[in-house]
């Protein structure tokens, strides 16, 4: 993309872009960008690179390889990576505030109601029908993840396969388990170097994911959530999903902000929303501090991902073929892959509660595998079973 000029310089004679027609663009997938992070990233290809011809193929390409190196969720990442091309830190900032509004004030809005109506059994019984659901949709992307970070690497495949069984044991503090994986990648990728001359992003990486690990929060709620979600921000590897087991550990375990039945509540809200599932650090914020906790989860989850895309995006564009850099990227989402798949049996067992959830949970499974990127459709077919099916002794 041509600084000078605002507008793609690719053969032919492209469409002019001017900053406030990319904002709009953005305002409007945000809204309408329903089928979850790939098919997200497809509309831009479609819409930016080949329709309109506002990116270069290359400067696109680039913005996914970097979302698929830094964590984070894939879409948003690269919905940053377009505003810095554009307008810097400022451009990224605007973007992202731009696709992120639309879900924000859907899932706020569906959170006001759900806290002031909770009781109520109409409420009981949608998410009665929407959390085994939301299973399926969860283990699918456990194993579609697994798959295409693992392929046939014995070694990812066994990281995975650690990850799941402890998370599903003992959950265990999925951050650490991320680290630790991409260390130990880092170094068997490239043992003779590491000890002697590291990467400086992984320099860098390593000592900042150590301090967001053992932040613990003090001085009141909304400073336990900037905390909490911060630290969330910095650990979504591989997908937005990843967040899932990472979110139960802190806010259900250790915090008790959440039960877990409401918890898979906030997780669907998550998916049935257009734009990323790390919204659900909204409904959770609503929940747990109002108005102002629904700011400061936000913001704090969205944070570490932009400074992802900002502080180092350039120099990881340059370095991301480095051995080192690949490495440790491989052993986290293994891991990542692996902790979804623990978290999906953990929170089974709390949403898989008679024959009829068990029966929704297999439903869901067969339309996951049937009919790609419907989630949304899913969920609202699981809140009809709910109100269906719920027992009337609840």
């Amino acid at each position: 993309m041509s600084e000078a000029s605002g507008h793609c310089v690719k053969g032919g004679e492209p469409e002019a872009v001017t900053f406030s027609k990319l904002l709009r663009y953005f305002l409007g997938l945000g809204t309408w960008g329903f089928g979850g992070p790939i098919a997200t990233v497809g509309y831009m290809q479609r819409d930016l690179v080949e329709k309109r011809r506002w990116l270069d193929r290359s400067d696109f390409l680039n913005g996914v390889a970097l979302g698929q190196t830094m964590p984070g969720p894939l879409a948003a990442q690269v919905v940053m990576w377009v505003g810095y091309l554009q307008a810097g830190a400022l451009g990224a900032l605007a973007t992202s505030t731009l696709f992120i509004l639309p879900s924000f004030l859907l899932v706020l809005s569906v959170a006001v109601v759900y806290v002031h109506f909770q009781g109520l059994s109409v409420v009981e019984a949608l998410f009665y029908g929407i959390a085994p659901a939301v299973m399926a949709i969860i283990a699918f992307a456990a194993v579609k993840l697994a798959r295409l970070t693992d392929a046939k690497d014995v070694r990812l495949w066994a990281i995975s396969a650690i990850t799941l069984v402890v998370t599903a044991v003992t959950g265990a503090e999925i951050a650490l388990l991320f680290v630790v994986a991409g260390l130990v990648m880092m170094v068997w990728e490239a043992p003779p170097k590491f000890l002697n001359r590291s990467s400086p992003g992984v320099l860098l990486a390593s000592p900042v994911a150590h301090g967001l690990f053992f932040l613990t929060a003090s001085g009141g709620t909304l400073v336990a959530l900037a905390l909490f979600f911060l630290k969330a921000g910095a650990f979504i590897f591989g997908s937005g999903l990843a967040v899932v087991p990472f979110l139960r550990e802190g806010v259900v375990v250790q915090h008790h902000w959440l039960t877990d039945r409401q918890f898979l509540d906030a997780v669907a809200m998550g998916l049935i929303t257009p734009g990323p599932v790390v919204i659900t650090a909204c409904f959770i914020g609503y929940v747990v501090g109002g108005f102002a906790g629904a700011a400061v989860a936000t913001v704090a989850i969205f944070l570490p991902i932009y400074a992802g895309v900002v502080i180092p995006g350039r120099w990881f564009i340059r370095h991301q073929n480095n051995p080192r850099v690949q490495g440790f990227v491989k052993g986290a989402t293994a891991a990542a892959a692996g902790a979804i798949g623990g978290a999906t049996i953990v929170l089974t067992r709390g949403a898989v509660v008679d024959w009829e959830t068990a029966a929704i949970v297999a439903a869901a499974a067969l339309f996951v595998w049937r009919f790609k990127n419907k989630e949304p459709l899913l969920v609202v077919l699981a809140g009809v079973a709910g109100l269906l099916l719920f027992p009337i002794s609840h």
